[in-house]
């Protein structure tokens, strides 16, 4: 990929859902959104052109805590350039768990799962279509994975995953 610019990168995501599990589709787009005015013009072909930008949720007592959503307001600046609305009342995160970084890259899976839910209400909005997921940091992909498991399960078409950066691998992930 010698057309990626050296601040972006590819890092593997989450595609189809195979025996319960989401599984290698396409590539995660780490993207710094003040770097063009539309991000697809970096990667051209690579990139998945959303109909839907949902931020990662925070469950309300993060959101108390921290007073914003990250992943909201890296959303609203994509969408911008994209001209694609993003939508942060689709995806929901109906449980509140412990931060991750405070687990072992082993626990991550487990303690984000059923973390999150479409809103019953809007199950329609989101069949058939190409989801673009954003947020600040991915570090074992656990969290991405759990919100692709589920949009995909709820009818979306296809789920990218755009983070602002990707934490390097350990071999003990």
């Amino acid at each position: 990929m010698d057309s990626v610019p050296a601040d972006m990168a590819f890092a593997p995501t989450l595609g189809p859902i195979r025996g319960g599990r989401a599984v290698a589709k396409h590539s995660a787009l780490l993207v710094n959104p003040f770097y063009a005015k539309d991000p697809r013009a970096s990667f051209g072909k690579h990139v998945l052109t959303p109909t839907l930008l949902l931020p990662v949720p925070l469950s309300g007592e993060r959101l108390r805590e921290r007073g914003y959503n990250q992943a909201w307001a890296l959303a609203r600046g994509v969408g911008r350039a994209l001209r694609c609305e993003p939508d942060a009342r689709l995806l929901l995160r109906i449980k509140d768990t412990p931060h991750q970084l405070a687990l072992a890259p082993a626990k991550r899976a487990g303690n984000v799962r059923a973390a999150f839910a479409v809103e019953p209400r809007r199950l329609a909005e989101l069949r058939g279509r190409s989801v673009t997921v954003i947020d600040d940091v991915m570090t074992t992909g656990a969290t991405v994975g759990e919100i692709a498991r589920v949009l995909l399960q709820a009818g979306a078409a296809e789920v990218a995953v755009w983070v602002v950066a990707r934490t390097p691998r350990h071999d003990d992930e």
